[in-house]
């Protein structure tokens, strides 16, 4: 049943949240006739709370070099501070994808090293958009979108790993600025019997997670989310719509087992509270089928833990050269089912001759944590040309822990990085790590301890998200970067050792996945490899919120309709 306000709602857009006569099978973006004028934009401005944005790329502020119109030391003070960059509408996490390469290999991009001579250009960046603060502004957005025909994108805090946060000459909904935190200790989701309740968190679809974390703390709970340097991903956003790992997932779940409520708005202009009681498919296909594809979300309703003493465990080690490293990874990937089976979740990276990882693990005694972990310890010792320094510490909370060592805000943002990456399971843990660890080897990777455990006990029917996922175990990352100024003949090169990086880990390991929120836009059969035996009920869905087709987004639900640029339907 509707709800009053939604009710409201499409009595007010429905009749104008249609496709534009001007529809020609293509999207319209900035530069071509079709854009709308001045005065329809300041139309659409008088309908929102908020003047409209125009972003701009992170390093605007350096130019005109001769002249900049802006702090230029400030931006490079920031430049990797991801808190820095998502609070502003036309900065990526990600550095490359502001850019746009042409077909003719020119680039059009705004570089923070002017030395280059490069004029500051808009490249991907999206011209033009609204600053939501309420479900009424992106209605209003919704509708003035479909009115023109524009091209869309939706923005939270920019953290998206194949850019699906800009693209050129788009128009923008930018979710950063809808804040709201509400704590209710005894929540129950509209339509649910009474006596269902959660001591759950309420955030909006701007919060990022160094703010949820510490208003659930103030509650004295904890919960899933995610982690990053200074907790700047989004907390309602394409985190949560991917998956949403954490390294409390072994334990708890990922975050797709942890919503209870979810408030989204669709193309047709609905505002609807999605859970298990109403509508129960789309809210299945909001946890995991993938963000920016079923409408845009508002809110996430998350269900929370009860405070608990937290053990670190760290290890750092080191080999004498490459045929014992390669047999450190080989073993520490076979040890990581008996570890994540036990709660144990973190984060490692591997060197050419070395290798560190930092995991944790709730109410547990050192003691326990020790007798936990003693199969590594004693795997570690085992080898020669290995050493190895392993250390345990306990937190009152994970609060506690999380500042410690996440409260930086600088140093992962701002770079030129393409990824590939791969969900391995059990059974490539227990068959072909040796295989996985030589082609892990060569790139450098590094491994994420973020599923097993908890994850692997849920149905894997039970969310939209890839099956997979209940028979992975970790993560692993391959990383390609470059510096600002490399020509696109240089970053071709780049693409091709990625495109060959994925090609054998998908050779090595056919029957596993790749995460939606950390993967590469030149995925292998794209479907399978994100969504997998979901597929076709997610595009069902799809099909069914998003009439219009108005929310498509790179290797998303649907995709394959549209051209390479995303602005044109094949069919």
């Amino acid at each position: 049943m509707l709800n009053a306000f939604t009710a409201l709602s499409l009595l007010v857009v429905g009749s104008l949240a249609a496709p534009s006569p001007n529809n020609t099978g293509c999207l319209c973006t900035y530069g071509q006739s079709c854009w709308p004028t001045a005065g329809q934009f300041a139309e659409l401005e008088s309908q929102v709370s908020r003047p409209l944005i125009h972003p701009v790329p992170s390093a605007f502020a350096c130019y005109p070099v001769g002249d900049p119109s802006g702090n230029c030391t400030l931006v490079a003070k920031n430049w990797t501070d991801g808190l820095w960059r998502s609070s502003m509408p036309g900065s990526m996490e990600v550095s490359n994808f502001e850019s746009f390469t042409f077909k003719n290999g020119t680039i059009s991009a705004c570089y923070l090293n002017t030395s280059l001579g490069v004029p500051c250009q808009q490249g991907s960046v999206p011209v033009i958009g609204v600053d939501a603060r309420s479900p009424q502004d992106i209605q209003a957005a919704i509708n003035f979108t479909l009115h023109y025909n524009l091209k869309l994108v939706v923005k939270n805090t920019g953290h998206d790993l194949l850019g699906r946060s800009a693209a050129r000459g788009a128009f923008v909904i930018w979710t950063h600025n809808m804040k709201n935190i509400t704590y209710n200790s005894q929540f129950t989701p509209q339509g649910a019997p009474v006596n269902e309740t959660y001591q759950a968190l309420t955030v909006g679809a701007g919060v990022q997670w160094y703010e949820a974390y510490y208003a659930v703390y103030q509650n004295r709970r904890m919960m899933v989310g995610g982690i990053s340097a200074g907790g700047s991903v989004g907390a309602a956003g394409g985190w949560l719509q991917g998956g949403g790992y954490s390294a409390l997932s072994p334990t708890y779940g990922l975050g797709v087992d942890n919503v209870v409520q979810i408030t989204v708005v669709t193309s047709t202009g609905a505002y609807l509270t999605v859970n298990k009681y109403q509508y129960p498919d789309l809210f299945w296909a909001l946890r995991g089928g993938g963000g920016g594809t079923y409408g845009v979300v508002t809110s996430v309703t998350y269900q929370t833990y009860q405070e608990l003493p937290v053990v670190l465990y760290t290890v750092e080690a080191n080999a004498t050269n490459a045929t014992v490293m390669k047999e450190l990874m080989g073993g520490m990937l076979r040890l990581q089912p008996n570890l994540t089976d036990d709660g144990w979740g973190g984060y490692g990276s591997f060197g050419h001759n070395n290798m560190t990882f930092i995991s944790v693990n709730f109410n547990m005694s050192t003691a326990a944590a020790n007798n936990s972990i003693q199969p590594l310890t004693d795997y570690l010792r085992s080898l020669k040309g290995v050493s190895s320094v392993a250390r345990t510490h306990t937190y009152n909370s994970w609060y506690e822990l999380y500042s410690y060592y996440f409260n930086a805000t600088s140093g992962s943002a701002g770079g030129n990085i393409m990824l590939s990456s791969r969900l391995l399971s059990r059974d490539t843990l227990a068959n072909r790590s040796a295989e996985v660890a030589d082609l892990l080897y060569d790139c450098q990777a590094s491994i994420n301890m973020i599923a097993g455990g908890k994850v692997s006990k849920i149905d894997a029917n039970s969310t939209g998200l890839n099956p997979v996922w209940r028979k992975a175990v970790v993560e692993t990352l391959c990383a390609t970067t470059w510096e600002e100024g490399a020509t696109a003949e240089e970053i071709q090169k780049l693409t091709d050792q990625t495109k060959a990086q994925i090609r054998d880990m998908y050779d090595l390991t056919p029957g596993d996945g790749t995460y939606f929120n950390e993967a590469s836009l030149y995925e292998i059969n794209w479907q399978y490899t994100f969504f997998g035996s979901h597929y076709c009920k997610l595009k069902e869905i799809k099909d069914k919120y998003d009439p219009y087709r108005l929310f498509v987004v790179a290797e998303g639900v649907g995709s394959e309709e549209w051209n390479e640029a995303l602005t044109c339907r094949w069919y």
